[in-house]
């Protein structure tokens, strides 16, 4: 650590670098543009990035902070301005940008059938390195990353967390000055997250400079500083709390509206006065438009006959505000639906069900049951058993043991039956690459045996309600990734089942597009649609009825998101969050269990 002025030029990272503190320049970007073909991607970008400091790089979908990030590490050249990373020009320089510079990409990009050794070691090799000669610092960052017990499993069986935690290992093999990570909280869980922010800390504490594109606005208020990319232009350039504050007086919540919040949240997005607005537990959040007062929503707080109080403004509300607010209320794709009848008002059930690959468990002795028209959440650690149940419930999977019934058909028998009046959106995008948009979309109605005017009407309602019409020719792996997923919704809606099952359906999307997804999700539901989902949003877990806890295989609780945030409140932390609730759920069942043996 270094002590004083003659010491800061020297700073070293825990894996050793040296590297400026936080007084020196690590970034300049001047005036940077980038297009492809007609695409402009950036738009005259200039910004600073510091030593020694976390800057946060966010934006919706499209914005161009991957583009940004690829400039950043030599990947891609400008059209035109001129970037400097630690000294050296990206485009000049770029040998010794590869050096001076860590990047981990956006998808996991290691060799899954290697060991998480093995994987280091050929790092180690690309970079020009003697793989036999750097023990220690293979332990360092094995230590760092808490991943020296797995030194032997291949990459492609760790969980989402211990992933990234490699891709970050391999990233800081060549003891970078600047380390640059393109989301890397996609697809982990919370208890991970802590880990990934705790190691990221110890870096930026030692003098490195850290930038980390996300989607999740929670992590982007937790960095020091904040580059808001929008269509390829700088919006923000600051501290988050800097923007946070011009939010002061505008956020308010109607408190305990129960079990009319998606009727009371749809009114309220709908209102010329309100900007923004999502559920949290029982209660409704919204944010008023710049000059708007609270007439129309004290109307609304007054029909409903809730108390209207303000609250602190997030981040997340300046962040969608300064983009122009967020979609509407009314979902046109639940408009078109009927009510949804089913002959009982239990949808899914499930009953001591498990799942084991041979001597490991997936899935063990799961038990709950979700109502008609219920938005039921499964949470957990990556590796909990949150996919191989909806699997199993989606008759992809036969269970090694146990009992499923949807639509009141049991799974063990009317596989077939049970299928066609479910819905699936895979946690992976699943649909077939070498088709167009226009012909995934065909395949799908065809499979769900729809014909005729009935399959025309349903792919053209799709087409419009998914803002699709640009994209009929593309194939799915050339979509920005809120439209893939807008593919996979629509294919999954196709049949209108009365059951969907959702897993992770808004990993990675901005959040723009996932109060989209929201929207059509609170619409279904009030139709009388049953929604199972799966996410590692927190705050998307307040959108839920009821929530289902898994960890290690294993149900650990099962209740209302505000009942579970009330079991995390202590002296300490009187007002909890989820992701609070989460945490605590997750280490108190895995103390129990380490106390049972």
């Amino acid at each position: 650590m270094p002590t004083n002025a003659a010491d800061a030029a020297s700073a070293a990272t825990p894996n050793g670098a040296a590297v400026k503190t936080d007084a020196a320049v690590a970034v300049v970007i001047d005036g940077v543009d980038k297009h492809f073909g007609q695409v402009q991607a950036l738009r005259g970008l200039s910004a600073r990035i510091h030593y020694g400091r976390l800057t946060g790089l966010v934006g919706p979908d499209g914005a161009g902070k991957t583009t940004l990030m690829r400039i950043l590490t030599g990947l891609l050249e400008p059209n035109a301005g001129r970037v400097t990373l630690a000294g050296f020009d990206v485009v000049r320089d770029n040998d010794a940008i590869h050096v001076a510079s860590g990047y981990m990409p956006q998808r996991f990009g290691l060799y899954e059938d290697l060991s998480v050794m093995e994987n280091m070691r050929l790092y180690a090799q690309l970079r020009g390195m003697d793989a036999g000669r750097n023990a220690d610092l293979f332990a360092e960052l094995l230590d760092f990353t808490r991943l020296a017990p797995f030194t032997q499993r291949l990459a492609g069986k760790l969980s989402g967390g211990m992933k990234q935690k490699l891709g970050l290992a391999c990233a800081l093999m060549a003891r970078p000055k600047v380390l640059l990570l393109d989301e890397p909280g996609v697809g982990v869980d919370p208890v991970s997250r802590q880990d990934l922010w705790r190691m990221v800390q110890a870096l930026t504490d030692e003098g490195m400079a850290v930038v980390w594109s996300t989607a999740y606005l929670d992590e982007a208020e937790r960095c020091e500083s904040v580059l808001l990319l929008n269509q390829g232009q700088l919006l923000f350039d600051g501290p988050p709390q800097q923007l946070t504050a011009q939010l002061e007086g505008r956020s308010f919540r109607l408190e305990n509206v129960g079990a009319e919040r998606r009727a009371v949240l749809t009114e309220a997005l709908d209102l010329p006065s309100v900007s923004d607005g999502v559920i949290q537990g029982a209660g409704v959040r919204v944010v008023l438009r710049a000059g708007a007062d609270t007439a129309q929503v004290q109307a609304l707080a007054d029909q409903a006959r809730v108390a209207l109080a303000p609250v602190p403004a997030r981040f997340e509300d300046a962040f969608i505000d300064l983009l122009g607010g967020g979609p509407g209320g009314t979902s046109t794709l639940a408009e078109r639906l009927g009510p949804v009848e089913l002959g009982s008002d239990i949808a899914v059930s499930c009953r001591d069900l498990t799942k084991r690959f041979g001597e490991f468990t997936a899935t063990d002795q799961v038990s709950f049951e979700v109502r008609k028209g219920e938005i039921f959440g499964l949470l957990g650690p990556n590796g909990a058993g949150k996919s191989t149940t909806f699997k199993m419930l989606c008759g992809l999977l036969k269970p090694t043991a146990g009992e499923a019934h949807v639509v009141g058909l049991d799974l063990r028998r009317a596989t077939g039956a049970a299928k066609s009046r479910l819905g699936y959106m895979a946690q992976k995008f699943s649909l077939y690459g070498l088709l167009s948009v226009q012909q995934n979309l065909e395949f799908s109605a065809g499979v769900y045996g729809l014909e005729g005017r009935t399959r025309r009407e349903r792919i053209a309602e799709m087409i419009a309600t998914f803002d699709l019409g640009d994209w009929l020719s593309a194939t799915p792996d050339s979509l920005p990734l809120g439209h893939k997923q807008r593919l996979a919704l629509a294919c999954a809606l196709m049949h209108r089942p009365p059951v969907l099952f959702l897993d992770e359906p808004t990993s990675g999307v901005d959040p723009i597009t996932r109060r989209e997804f929201w929207t059509h999700i609170n619409g279904l539901a009030r139709k009388g649609v049953t929604i199972m989902v799966t996410t590692h949003f927190m705050d998307e877990a307040e959108y839920c009825d009821r929530v289902a806890m898994l960890s290690r295989a294993r149900l650990i609780a099962l209740d209302t998101p505000d009942a579970l945030k009330r079991s995390a409140a202590n002296p300490e932390r009187p007002d909890p969050t989820m992701e609070d609730a989460f945490i605590h759920l997750v280490e108190s069942a895995d103390r129990e269990l380490e106390a049972a043996t």
